[in-house]
């Protein structure tokens, strides 16, 4: 068995891959390393964890399973049910809570699911940290319902508490983020909005932080039933918001994924802006406003070249990651930088928050185009963006980067783009796939390119 951690988490097919058993073992090995204090400042009582879900039927027999083996483990639980991902990192901050554990598979469709972990305030684990969580999980005996000596010590078991009202919490924080005008108003008030919630986690926060920041809202993709989630809808299918947007004369509109860690937006024509033009609007009112720290912004390899001429335009500084927000996170908090994101639209703001959180990211791109009095098509045009073609290609990926020949065809594809492209091969951490990607100053060169390395990448993997 290989490493069970992705990028981010550990997903997998419901009821397949990601049983309930296996949550419930995980929850518990989890329970040693996250909830050890040595070092940090003792506080009675038995440790606390919150947890948090998105819409996914499957949700409800995993929190069940997490919950079980936390509570067996001695930890109180305090269950927030359909929450953002954000929401549950802000919240285990905020309610001092020793660590916090997601249940979602993000923008996948809704046969999978995932489990996170945050650590104490509410930031992701590293690498190190999830491996001795793996290593627990690998070294505990299979036999876990062994009866307990009755000369042992008794166990303290955990105890759980719905904690659904800490919702208003984590919805008060996202509006004081955003800034109050000198006469007032509400930032977003003379605005009208479309938000694509894809029947996700975001369902209810989404639409009503946006009301009480002032917009006008249509909400659609807000009516989950535990198999829609991303059906359709949300940021991975902007042609939905695009569409409604129209049809209701919006000035703008957003999409979140189903966890909503992740925001894109449309303007009012329903042209797309990804996570690298939303980040050139948020990177740009931050310098003029002298609120950027270091006069640089964190992106992944990911990013545009059109973002990386934007910011040298701008006199900002990019520091790049490799892909996966955790990374951006770790470059932020050790740089002191205060933004930095993915073109997926995972962007994060760390005066606000430690994890990318899509609602408080919507609020924010639509507050700075609305005190700037230009509308979204002008801010999105401050960035060009280089013609980039993405290709997923399934197969044996560990096989396909150890093959020469792949190699090779990498090498004849950078020489076909030149300098004024760029071409990216990596595997995904999520699923056995690799993900293609080509850049070059014309779309059809692109395609071309990318096609090439896909077809290569295949006989790779044959």
């Amino acid at each position: 068995m290989g490493r069970i951690f992705g990028t981010d988490g550990v997903r997998g097919v419901a009821g397949r891959e990601l049983t309930a058993q296996l949550a419930m073992e995980l929850a518990m090995a989890a329970v040693p390393v996250l909830a050890d204090r040595a070092g940090r400042p003792q506080r009675p009582g038995r440790p606390v964890a919150v947890i948090g879900r998105d819409s996914r039927a499957s949700g409800d027999f995993l929190e069940a399973a997490v919950v079980a083996g936390l509570a067996s483990a001695g930890v109180d639980v305090l269950r927030l049910g359909v929450i953002p991902t954000p929401g549950v990192a802000y919240l285990t901050g905020a309610l001092q809570a020793d660590f916090g554990v997601v249940l979602s598979a993000s923008h996948n469709p809704a046969s999978d699911n995932g489990i996170k972990f945050f650590g104490p305030g509410g930031v992701k684990l590293p690498d190190e940290t999830e491996d001795e969580i793996e290593a627990l999980l690998r070294a505990t005996p299979p036999d876990k319902t062994r009866v307990q000596d009755a000369a042992a010590e008794p166990v303290a078991f955990g105890r759980v508490t719905d904690a659904y009202s800490k919702h208003e919490v984590y919805l008060d924080h996202l509006l004081a983020t955003l800034p109050v005008a000198a006469d007032g108003r509400p930032p977003l008030q003379g605005l009208r909005v479309v938000v694509d919630c894809a029947h996700g986690a975001a369902y209810s926060i989404g639409p009503r932080a946006l009301r009480r920041a002032g917009a006008e809202v249509i909400a659609i993709g807000a009516a989950p039933d535990g198999e829609n989630i991303n059906a359709g809808v949300g940021s991975t299918h902007l042609d939905a918001v695009a569409a409604a947007v129209a049809e209701h004369g919006a000035d703008a509109g957003l999409a979140f994924d189903g966890d909503a860690d992740r925001c894109l937006a449309v303007d009012a024509d329903g042209a797309p802006l990804d996570g690298d033009q939303i980040l050139t609007v948020l990177a740009s009112q931050l310098k003029r406003s002298g609120q950027l720290a270091g006069d640089a912004v964190v992106v992944t390899v990911m990013s545009n070249l059109g973002f990386h001429d934007a910011m040298r335009d701008a006199g900002i500084t990019v520091v790049q990651t490799p892909v996966g927000d955790k990374y951006v996170y770790a470059a932020m908090r050790d740089g002191g930088y205060v933004l930095g994101g993915e073109q997926s639209g995972h962007i994060i703001q760390m005066g606000h928050a430690t994890t990318g959180d899509g609602v408080l990211t919507g609020l924010h791109l639509l507050a700075a185009v609305n005190s700037s009095g230009v509308p979204v098509s002008a801010a999105a045009k401050a960035m060009t963006r280089y013609p980039q073609v993405l290709i997923n290609v399934r197969g044996d990926k560990v096989r396909a980067m150890a093959d020469p020949a792949l190699e090779r065809a990498v090498s004849a594809a950078e020489v076909a783009v030149g300098t004024k492209g760029r071409v990216l091969l990596r595997p995904s951490g999520t699923e056995p796939a690799i993900r293609v990607m080509v850049e070059a100053r014309e779309s059809e060169l692109a395609e071309r390119v990318a096609a090439q390395l896909a077809e290569a990448v295949r006989l790779a993997m044959a």
